[in-house]
């Protein structure tokens, strides 16, 4: 966000806080954190703000494509720390740049949101996206004995995975020191089995986990420019309830989930709901945007973000009349927006 839209958010925070604010969950919330959080309050239940993830490999260079379909940019833009070796699709040595991309679409305006597939802190980076590594698998997957040991303050296991998330929060505070707020949605799909982190019930499991990650950033690196995004999966077969996992609402301020399978049915969304309560809930990755008529139906969702490249295919059968819709918020809605066709599109090779 440039200036004007820093002014802007800030002054809109300052308004609502004396009706009826909603404050993160972190005390030491940026101004800007708490504006952009009030602002997603502010539209809930009303419209529903566009998104598109981009891999660390892509760069930008999905928004280009859905510009070149829809005329229209995103408001949300996600990108992800990466994890692989330099070069690949989620290659961890694209970590500056996503930084760097990251505060270029912020001062043109874009809502950011960053995620990070952690390796298993029995490894070192890079890997590779194998069972075991990233997700479960009988060789690498923590054992009961190793979790107990992951979550004790001041074990080896322990003190490896703060070398881990140190690292990240070292690229998050970069992003702070830019006045940006970021939609930071760690550790997602919880209620699955497929991530190392997946699966791990009641108090010792995948509750001190979040707690130990959002303690390490708030209290110890003074990362207060996060809004802390709890993100499951969508429930179906196999799958936890959305509430299995949950931290509680003092270490949560929005409550996603992802959809790639079930079709945005009602029982997921009521569900969402349930947990929420007054929480804004959102869709923190889709392999299909919702319909209008889905978002119509289901009005709650306060973003959604396409995980894949966009094309202007059958599988984007949704992209155009979404992009066009009163009901979406595209980046040049957004309030603070005043240039709507900002430069996101770079030559292959700079001088």
């Amino acid at each position: 966000m440039n200036k004007k839209a820093s002014i802007f958010l800030i002054n809109f925070f300052l308004f609502t806080f004396f009706l009826q604010a909603q404050l993160p969950v972190n005390p030491k919330a940026s101004t800007e954190a708490k504006a952009l959080l009030e602002y997603i309050y502010s539209i809930s239940g009303k419209q529903t703000l566009t998104g598109q993830h981009a891999a660390p490999l892509m760069n930008s260079v999905p928004l280009s494509v859905v510009h070149r379909n829809t005329q229209n940019y995103p408001a949300v833009f996600g990108q992800d720390f990466g994890f692989s070796y330099p070069g690949y699709w989620d290659g961890a040595n694209f970590r500056q740049r996503v930084v760097d991309e990251a505060i270029i679409r912020h001062e043109q305006g874009f809502i950011i949101t960053l995620m990070w597939h952690a390796v298993v802190p029995t490894l070192d980076e890079p890997v590779t996206f194998k069972p075991g590594i990233l997700t479960q698998g009988s060789s690498n997957h923590l054992t009961e004995e190793q979790w107990q040991e992951l979550i004790t303050e001041g074990t080896h296991l322990n003190e490896r995975w703060k070398s881990q998330v140190d690292v990240i929060a070292w690229f998050l505070k970069q992003l702070q020191y830019a006045n940006i707020p970021v939609l930071w949605r760690p550790y997602h799909e919880m209620n699955g089995g497929w991530f190392w982190w997946g699966k791990r019930e009641g108090k010792n499991g995948y509750e001190a986990l979040w707690k130990m990650l959002y303690r390490r950033f708030t209290d110890f690196h003074g990362l207060n420019n996060l809004i802390w995004v709890y993100n499951t999966n969508e429930v179906k077969e196999g799958i936890n309830p959305h509430a299995a996992h949950y931290p509680g609402n003092d270490f949560v301020d929005i409550i996603a989930t992802d959809v790639y399978t079930e079709g945005f049915n009602q029982i997921n969304y009521d569900t969402i709901l349930e947990l929420a309560g007054d929480k804004p809930v959102a869709l923190g990755e889709v392999g299909q945007i919702p319909s209008t008529d889905i978002i119509r139906s289901q009005p709650r969702w306060c973003w959604f973000m396409r995980w894949a490249m966009p094309d202007d295919s059958a599988s984007d059968k949704n992209l155009l009349e979404v992009y066009r819709s009163e009901t979406t918020i595209k980046l040049k809605n957004l309030p603070w927006v005043k240039t709507i066709n900002p430069r996101v599109h770079y030559p292959a090779i700079k001088d």
